[in-house]
């Protein structure tokens, strides 16, 4: 760990000036959620770490919806935590309702989700920043990457001040050379009327950084006693809490809950938006970035789904110390006047009163394609990069890519070797690996039919997935570690026990059955036969299982899913065995693809300009066949049977 500053002296122009200069193991810049999870591993890890920010005020602002979470999304956050994240823990102090999405459906898309109080979340966040050892927090524009034979080696502020560093980690989310839009009003700013970040823009351009223009939105904020919540349906949160962290003790978040309400838009609404669509910058060309397809403004909606005549609207809290509700679904860029007849023409909201008005939002981001799987630049040694800055969108995918980056920069620093997860451990994998090797037109959102193998990718198993990596990167605890690790033991021996149960087909047995409709037996079978039919579970048959020991929820949980799921778990792990064949093919950094004959021309263009780190990265490129991959799969044992001769 390292920490210094001083003044210099240097001559500019003839003349003598002085400005401060410091330095730090790690710089990061941007403290949204990326930010503070990339800031918080650099330090946790040992390393002397300063995270700039345009405001302290911003510090894990929650500037679009006020909850962490949702389908995909809560399986990010659980990864987060699994390997030694804050986002999870921090929901968990700071939630003001809690759900788990799609139990109607099989345990693969289960996804918690939790709404926030804003204001909380970003000041205990910051409380956490601010007393964590090693960790530096300033207020200042990043303006410029100080780079030498392609190695980071400080950046520069708006002030003038230098900080020298040995990486940098980029999350500036939505600020760079932002710009805030609604009607014919644009101006300068980041989200939330915040300052812009206008300078950097241009250092990574000289760099040769390749850069998108992309674009989001929000919602109005509408007044909550202005609102009619009879015309409403309500929307209550789980009986039962699930905490997102395996570290926060289930007990201690069943606590009352804060509703949400549910109201629809209706032809009336479809027919102001459609009056006025000329007055929309979305289609008068004053927006020139791309927006999410998986997240559109209800512009967007009532004009490509012109078939439907209502659009789900989510009411919910912006936190307990505010009046303010967000108006999910109903995101805009459309003028004031136009906003107020839109929002009030909705059954409930005919007199409310705009707090804030919906606006979309442009900024600057790169495509992600320069990145490694690390996502260190390919081109720039140190330089490390995070979150909507990628190109992607969502507080949880952001959160993700600034842990790995910080553990990744951290690593670099000791000489150790990254951490890469692969599409078959984790969502995290699927996440990175999209955007490293995918051409992304659009903010990138996670969603569980991305992942090919999401039957073992599951929320509920993260732990028992990610935390030995965590602790072998260094930011799980012996402890912690130790616990996972009976976790698994306990597991392990209750469904070796339940293979070996045997029932007859006694009258309590038979009892059971017909009391949840399953086929009466005619002779004698496993529990964990029983267990695997559909109408029946593990919990519902501890009354014919006399022997069965006290165990944690958590587990008893894993033990129904992986007998149950039995079948399909092992075929599915059966395919990630074929995939890690080709995971494990490396592909040396320094291969000259136009010395490979059999190659076609856009398969050397693609591999040039991606430089995949392996055969299996090679083969998910658009643009190389499957000829191109066999092509490859020949040519390596060549490759390094002649680097061997040199």
């Amino acid at each position: 760990m390292r920490f210094s500053a001083n003044f210099v002296q240097e001559s500019e122009k003839g003349e003598i000036m002085k400005r401060l200069t410091e330095s730090y193991d790690i710089v990061v810049v941007g403290a949204g959620h990326a930010g503070c999870e990339a800031a918080l591993a650099g330090a946790r890890l040992g390393f002397s770490t300063v995270m700039f920010t345009v405001s302290v005020d911003s510090i894990a602002m929650m500037p679009c919806n006020p909850n962490i979470g949702g389908s995909s999304k809560g399986h990010l956050v659980r990864e987060v935590d699994a390997l030694g994240g804050e986002m999870g823990k921090n929901i968990d102090k700071t939630f003001l309702q809690s759900k788990m999405l799609n139990r109607s459906k099989g345990p693969a898309v289960h996804s918690l989700r939790a709404q926030a109080d804003k204001q909380r979340y970003s000041n205990e966040m910051r409380k956490t920043l601010e007393n964590t050892p090693n960790l530096t927090i300033k207020q200042g524009e990043v303006t410029k990457l100080l780079v030498k034979d392609g190695k980071i080696t400080g950046v520069e502020t708006y002030s003038g001040a230098v900080y020298d560093c040995k990486a940098v980690i980029l999350c500036t989310g939505t600020y760079l050379k932002a710009r805030c839009i609604y009607g014919n009003v644009s101006s300068d700013t980041g989200p939330n009327g915040l300052q812009a970040a206008n300078h950097l823009t241009d250092s990574l351009r000289e760099l040769g950084i390749r850069m998108y223009r992309f674009k989001t939105g929000t919602p109005a904020r509408i007044a909550g006693n202005s609102i009619d919540y009879s015309k409403m349906e309500e929307q209550f949160g789980d009986e039962k809490i699930v905490p997102f962290s395996f570290s926060t003790d289930p007990e201690s978040v069943q606590i009352p809950q804060i509703s949400c309400w549910l109201t629809y838009t209706n032809e009336r609404t479809h027919e102001i938006i459609r009056e006025n669509l000329d007055r929309s910058p979305l289609f008068s060309g004053m927006i020139e970035g791309t927006g999410p397809r998986y997240c559109p403004s209800i512009e967007d909606k009532v004009v490509r789904f012109a078939d439907k005549n209502r659009h789900q609207v989510f009411i919910e809290p912006e936190g307990l110390y505010t009046n303010e509700m967000y108006i999910g679904g109903m995101s805009s860029s459309l003028p004031e006047d136009v906003q107020y007849q839109m929002y009030r023409s909705v059954a409930g909201l005919e007199n409310a009163r705009i707090v804030k008005s919906a606006y979309a939002i442009e900024y600057d981001c790169i495509d992600a394609r320069q990145l490694n799987a690390t996502l260190e630049f390919k081109n720039i040694k140190g330089l490390f990069s995070a979150g909507q800055f990628n190109g992607s969108s969502g507080y949880e995918e952001a959160a993700a890519q600034g842990l790995v980056a910080g553990i990744n920069a951290a690593l670099k620093i000791q000489g150790r070797d990254f951490m890469v997860l692969d599409r078959s451990e984790a969502y995290i994998g699927v996440l990175i690996d999209d955007l490293v090797t995918k051409e992304n037109h659009e903010p990138y959102r996670m969603m569980t039919s991305r992942a090919e193998y999401r039957l073992l990718l599951r929320q509920d198993n993260a732990d028992l997935r990610l935390r030995k990596k965590g602790y072998e990167v260094g930011l799980i605890d012996e402890e912690v570690y130790q616990r996972t690790l009976e976790k698994e033991r306990l597991i392990e021996r209750e469904i070796k026990r339940i293979e070996h149960v045997t029932l007859g087909a006694s009258e309590a047995v038979q009892n059971v059955l017909e009391r949840y409709q399953s086929t009466a037996l005619k002779s004698g079978t496993t529990l964990a036969e029983l267990i695997r039919r559909p109408e029946l579970n593990y919990e519902i048959l501890a009354e014919i299982d006399p022997e069965r020991p006290q165990l944690p929820w958590d587990v008893k949980e894993q033990v129904n899913i992986n007998i149950k799921y039995d079948g399909y778990i092992r075929r599915q792990k059966k395919q990630v065995e074929q995939f890690k064949k080709l995971e494990e093919k490396k592909i040396p950094e320094n291969i000259d693809y136009d010395e490979i004959s059999g190659l076609r021309i856009e398969a050397k263009q693609k591999l040039k300009l991606y430089r995949p780190m392996s055969i299996g990265q090679a083969s998910r490129i658009a643009g190389v066949s499957p000829a191109d991959v066999s092509v490859l799969l020949v040519y390596m044992p060549r490759f390094y049977k002649k680097r061997e001769g040199e």
